[in-house]
């Protein structure tokens, strides 16, 4: 292979002329016919016996010229990449072939998106609000509340009528105009009398009705609900089998103990405490995550709309994995979104914009800060991996290359250089207010 040239012809867009040798082409088509060979069927010779230069004879000569570029575009195109020092960031187009022969050899130009040369306005002492963590009163309670919830015990009642709050097990189906509708019917079902779990006006009707009662309920759809039902008159036939509250423990020391703590007092400043410890973290977290909004918007540069939309690709790809992994089949999800893929994935494009502009700036800062990783710190690295996986070291270092993790740790470097530079400020007073 011979790189016989590299010139910029647009932005960011590279024209490369490649030429191969005579002597690599033919060895090229000789392989293409050896795997071809079984496949093609010639009077006089049985399947797959058939010489090179009778196939090439009936079918012509250039019969496997088309697979032998095949075969060789994707080693030469890389190899011309290296060559040039140039750095492709979608695959490339407008293959024109000047000559391609056994004699001559093969020689062709493409045209290759190239990673563009940004600059960044600024990445040191980036400015973002910073929330101050503060805990209420009403914030402790409200914990409280969930502890206790969840120390709660369901106690039958068999002496009353249904009331609010309690829970009623019910068996109950709905009909519209005298018809059932689907998904409208179910057994022994636990409704919680007051949770608005039910549409309006259902679960005010189960109040003052006895155990063992049957009985009809009439509702009417909201307007906003699913198009068949959407502002229709139901009728529901009720029959109530149980009825349970939930017994709530008190909150005394005793309760306290039991979430080790000796005295209610002290398991409210222990929640205090996590409250604020969580709420501090999130503030943390949020200043982070505006600072890199900050760098993204601070890169300078025409950045090939090909990269937002291969990175689109990749995410909308990534989370199709995520869903599968839990189960969920990507077309089924989509189905139930109300959106194909084109449309999901144009979702993802503002992100995917995000994504590309601040790998960009990673990138420049290793190069304006002249990052390096020192080897002891590599090392470092495989040894918490190879933790983190239950994997001998070494294995680590057959799967994971060392210029792989000492790039990351370039990155981790980058980044942190621009949070700890960073400066934060009080949010403005109406966004503190709300």
């Amino acid at each position: 292979m011979s790189l016989v040239s590299a010139n910029k012809t647009e932005t960011n867009t590279y024209t490369i002329e490649i030429s191969v040798s005579a002597e690599d082409f033919k060895a090229a088509v000789q392989q293409s016919y050896l795997k071809n060979r079984k496949q093609i069927a010639i009077p006089g010779f049985r399947k797959g016996k058939a010489p090179k230069h009778m196939i090439e004879t009936l079918y012509g000569e250039d019969f496997f010229y088309e697979d032998a570029l095949e075969a060789l575009f994707p080693g030469e195109i890389e190899k011309a990449y290296a060559e040039a020092s140039i750095e492709p960031v979608d695959q490339p187009r407008d293959l024109d072939i000047k000559v391609m022969n056994v004699t001559e050899g093969l020689n062709f130009t493409v045209k290759v998106t190239v990673k563009p040369e940004i600059t960044l306005s600024a990445y040191k002492g980036l400015e973002a609000e910073k929330a101050e963590a503060e805990v209420t009163d009403e914030e402790v309670d409200h914990e409280i509340e969930h502890m206790l919830d969840r120390g709660s015990r369901l106690v039958d009642v068999d002496d009353r009528a249904v009331e609010n709050g309690d829970i009623a097990i019910i068996d109950f189906e709905g009909f519209v105009d005298g018809v059932a509708f689907e998904g409208g019917k179910g057994e022994k079902y636990n409704l919680t009398i007051g949770d608005g779990q039910f549409i309006p006006g259902f679960e005010e009707q189960i109040i003052g009705h006895s155990i063992g009662e049957e009985f009809d309920i009439n509702v009417k759809f909201p307007d906003d609900y699913a198009a068949e039902l959407a502002s229709k008159d139901a009728v529901f036939k009720i029959k109530i089998h149980e009825i349970k509250v939930k017994e709530m423990p008190e909150l005394d020391d005793e309760f306290a103990k039991d979430q080790d703590y000796d005295t209610v007092d002290l398991l409210k400043e222990g929640i205090k405490s996590e409250i604020l410890a969580r709420k501090t973290e999130n503030a943390q977290h949020a200043f982070e995550d505006a600072v890199i909004e900050k760098l993204c918007e601070n890169v300078e540069g025409e950045i090939p709309e090909c990269m937002f939309d291969n990175k689109a690709e990749e995410n909308v790809n990534n989370f199709a994995q995520r869903v599968a992994s839990q189960g969920i089949d990507f077309e089924t999800y989509l189905m139930y979104m109300g959106m194909d893929k084109e449309s999901f994935k144009a979702t993802m494009r503002e992100r995917a914009v995000n994504d590309v502009k601040y790998d960009l700036a990673v990138e420049k800062i290793i190069e304006l800060e002249a990052l390096t990783i020192e080897e002891a710190a590599v090392e470092e690295e495989y040894a918490n991996m190879a933790e983190q996986y239950k994997l001998d070291v070494e294995k680590i270092k057959e799967i994971v290359p060392a210029s792989a993790v000492e790039d990351q740790l370039k990155r981790q470097a980058a980044v942190k250089l621009v949070l700890d530079s960073a400066v934060a400020t009080a949010p403005k007073a109406e966004e503190a207010a709300e």
